[in-house]
């Protein structure tokens, strides 16, 4: 490992200790070792257990309500972590929870280019693609991306989901600036 590559921030100690430990075990299956992001940003107790205890973090990621759709949810999480430019959350969930959240791999695959393959997705899909691309490139929604997005979700529904799109490229900054290792999922 390069210097450069080595995490900037390093993880708390993977055997954790009390509160932290009852806390993640809410959040990751015991079975696995708790992402090193997590375990990064653990490095402030009180914040992460806030998050915690907010329902900011949860099993499947950040900001979890159930009101998306799982594979809706994991689309524009993934997306995010494209344009972002996020390698390390976009290979943690594609490692631990994507094809369970109902996608598949050459779906996953193609959320990994630039341009997606149209004829892959659905249109309700596509929009999300189209409203995540714009999101995430200019911080910014068209009107006619808008207004295709709106033929197939709620307001509340897009709102709910640009949130989530600006939340998952928060985390791109904060691995930016962690460095996390690869988890060895």
């Amino acid at each position: 490992m390069t210097e450069q590559s080595r995490p900037r921030i390093e993880p708390v100690d993977v055997d954790l200790k009390e509160p932290l430990k009852s806390k993640m075990a809410t959040i990751f299956p015991a079975a696995l070792p708790s992402p090193n992001l997590y375990r990064s940003v653990a490095r402030n107790e009180s914040l992460f257990i806030d998050m915690i205890d907010m329902r900011f973090i949860g099993p499947t990621g950040l900001m979890d309500r159930k009101t998306i759709p799982s594979r809706l949810r994991e689309l524009l999480i993934l997306r995010t972590c494209t344009l972002a430019g996020n390698e390390y959350e976009f290979n943690l969930h594609e490692r631990t929870i994507s094809e369970k959240m109902g996608l598949t791999r050459a779906e996953i695959g193609n959320l990994k280019n630039k341009t997606v393959d149209r004829t892959l997705w659905p249109a309700a899909e596509l929009s999300l693609i189209s409203m995540t691309d714009e999101l995430v490139s200019t911080l910014s929604v068209s009107d006619p991306v808008f207004e295709q997005a709106c033929e197939h979700f709620s307001t509340a529904e897009l709102v709910e989901m640009t949130q989530l799109v600006g939340l998952y490229t928060s985390v791109a900054m904060l691995v930016s600036l962690i460095r996390p290792e690869t988890d060895p999922y």
